[in-house]
């Protein structure tokens, strides 16, 4: 019998690129975007919706409840501050990190009670920065991944595996970054996923050699912020 995953913003980028790999190794995926999507594969089943929509919830519940094997959460998204128009501030906490704990609350009681699952959320490096240019991305990701790690000690003795995958620059329609070091296509971040679906960890982080930078970068900051 294959197995079920359940893949939340896949329409494009990682997410896209990693149904695709899912699908190529046998898998039944279900996929939930705001866009069509461009697969039409017979084992592919896609609902249109936004992780905002008043009835996201109870979707994923629903799918959640006729059994899954794997939920990834690749939604995600930034933008620069514009202290003269804050108004999307709000909405990067909404879709980043309470997106992914309305997922979380619809998908893991389910999997609790079947002693058996895996959920992944993509993070990302940025969750080490004090970012002066991009502060709501990088805060929503720190807490993104403190509450993965969290429910991931919480939920492995019950038998459901929690990963937190954290990205550096990976080649989609999220990078702002006038430098992107060490960037990676969409479809070797989509192989990094498939590796932690077989590995289970609770956190795997790629590439080192940018999370590395990212720490002293952000020693400098802090710098700035107690001296000044």
């Amino acid at each position: 019998m294959a197995k079920r995953a359940l893949v939340i913003g896949n329409s494009d980028g990682i997410g896209l690129a990693t149904t695709r790999a899912l699908l190529g190794n046998g898998w039944d995926v279900v996929g939930i975007s705001r866009s069509e999507s461009p697969l039409t594969q017979a084992t592919y089943l896609h609902h249109q919706a936004d992780v905002q929509d008043e009835g996201y919830g109870a979707l994923v519940e629903q799918i959640a409840s006729t059994g899954l094997d794997v939920c990834i959460y690749c939604v995600g998204i930034g933008e620069l501050l514009v202290p003269e128009d804050m108004s999307a501030e709000a909405r990067i906490f909404r879709v980043n990190l309470m997106g992914l704990v309305k997922t979380t609350e619809a998908v893991l009681p389910a999997m609790v009670h079947a002693g058996s699952g895996h959920f992944i959320g993509l993070s990302s490096i940025a969750d080490e920065l004090i970012s002066e240019r991009s502060p709501s991305y990088s805060a929503s990701k720190a807490g993104f991944t403190s509450y993965l790690q969290g429910m991931a000690l919480a939920l492995k003795p019950k038998g459901v595996f929690v990963s937190n995958v954290r990205f550096g620059f990976v080649d989609t329609k999220l990078v702002k970054a006038k430098r992107t070091p060490l960037m990676m296509s969409a479809e070797k971040a989509a192989q990094h996923i498939m590796t932690a679906i077989k590995k289970r960890p609770i956190s795997l982080t790629v590439p080192k050699r940018l999370a590395f930078m990212a720490k002293l970068m952000n020693l400098k900051t802090k710098a700035r912020v107690l001296f000044q």
